[in-house]
């Protein structure tokens, strides 16, 4: 029961240490926040109780995927910001969009056959 508490902690700090720095260093906590932390941590904890490297291969295959039709929002969400809309309508309709780009990852993956 311990690991988990130190999962949610630790992946829990990184979170809080980012959103600290941001307000003193935003460069420095631009670059945190760019490194795949979560990911990494992630692939730690699926190693560290599955030791399964197949399934650590294949996890890391599906998150290069996943990650493209993310990229956008970090270009469409600072424009809409800038040219006055809320933060949260210009959120949502930056989700909206991500989701729409996942599902058409999930098209071309898929008419492609490539598996993850």
């Amino acid at each position: 029961m311990s690991l988990h508490f130190t999962k949610i902690f630790l992946s829990a700090g990184i979170i809080w240490a980012v959103s600290e720095l941001a307000k003193r260093n935003n460069t420095a906590a631009s670059i945190i926040h760019s490194l795949p932390l979560p990911s990494l941590l992630a692939l730690s904890w699926i190693y560290w109780e599955t030791k399964d490297t197949q399934l650590i291969a294949s996890h890391t295959h599906g998150t290069f995927w996943f990650v493209l039709p993310t990229l956008p929002m970090f270009l469409v969400l600072p424009a809409l910001l800038k040219s006055g809309w809320g933060y949260w309508p210009a959120l949502a309709l930056c989700l909206t969009g991500t989701f729409g780009l996942y599902l058409l990852t999930l098209w071309v993956t898929r008419a492609l056959d490539i598996k993850f």
